[in-house]
């Protein structure tokens, strides 16, 4: 149904941001969300036709010149900062498109089911796991996990998302991690295959070949259908950047649409600025 007070746009309950995303795939149409860190960013995003806007504390790192992998670091409160990029730039300029809040599930100065009450009171229409200890490996993640702080605890916060009529948006890093998000309830599942490529601040040799972006990909998508057939399976990161790239994706796997914050919000300014800067500083003066 439409917002009871101004009659359209957030909040959707989470069967009606599904259902437009199911009508994008009636469609034969790929699901495209995309991550704004500003308010001028979510304008244009919706105005591009975006199926989802997803709110990440790394888009203030992003759209700042930093990498987003900031995101993942001790530099600021995550969960405060998504909301207050909710509150104070994006809710307020988009008009119709569903904004999803990210989420620091593993924050543990925070009783999560009285955050996602926040959340859901701002007027976000689901929730995404991040920052997620999903793409954190090696010796630091069995730290994570042996001390409280693991991806359990996202996954329980989804479990009460859930339990919230909130849509949920999940990254996961494995086939297993998707059987966990799967199994309690998460509406669409993004396969995190690493940080993006590309641009000014991403990755260039800590990332996968695209053939092998494209097998896991399918192996997530794969676990977290056996459990829920109808969940939503997106690709992100790694070597998918750019359009091409992800009709490379769709077109050798049953994936349903891809998720970009600095492919989309990051790449497009960094192009858009310097080209229109160069554009001015080929004017000359007088007649010349």
């Amino acid at each position: 149904m439409p917002n009871p007070w101004t009659g359209k746009g957030n909040p959707y309950t989470k069967q009606e941001v599904k259902d437009r995303l199911q009508a994008t795939i009636d469609q034969g149409k790929a699901i495209i969300a995309a991550g704004a860190g500003t308010g001028i960013s979510a304008k244009f995003i919706e105005k591009g036709g975006a199926d989802l806007i997803i709110i990440y504390n790394s888009g203030r790192f992003r759209m700042a010149g930093h990498g987003s992998t900031a995101g993942l670091m001790a530099y600021g409160d995550a969960n405060a900062v998504a909301m207050e990029i909710g509150e104070f730039e994006v809710l307020p300029v988009v008009e119709e498109i569903p904004v999803i809040c990210g989420v620091h599930g593993s924050d543990p100065r925070r009783r999560m089911w009285h955050h996602l009450l926040k959340v859901k009171e701002m007027g976000f229409s689901g929730v995404n796991n991040f920052p997620t200890h999903s793409i954190v490996d090696g010796h630091f993640r069995q730290v994570l996990e042996e001390t409280g702080m693991g991806f359990a605890k996202e996954v329980e916060m989804i479990r009460l998302a859930t339990m919230m009529d909130l849509f949920s948006i999940v990254y996961v890093a494995t086939p297993e991690e998707a059987r966990q998000m799967a199994e309690v309830g998460a509406d669409a599942i993004i396969a995190h295959v690493g940080t993006t490529v590309g641009g000014s601040i991403g990755v260039v040799d800590a990332t996968c070949s695209m053939d092998e972006a494209i097998e896991r990909t399918q192996l997530i998508g794969d676990a977290a259908r056996n459990v829920n057939p109808d969940v939503f399976v997106l690709a992100h990161g790694g070597p998918v950047n750019t359009p091409a790239d992800v009709r490379e994706v769709l077109s050798k796997s049953d994936i349903h649409g891809f998720v970009g914050a600095s492919s989309l919000e990051r790449m497009g300014i960094e192009q858009s600025l310097t080209e229109l800067t160069r554009d001015f500083k080929r004017l000359t003066l007088g007649n010349g």
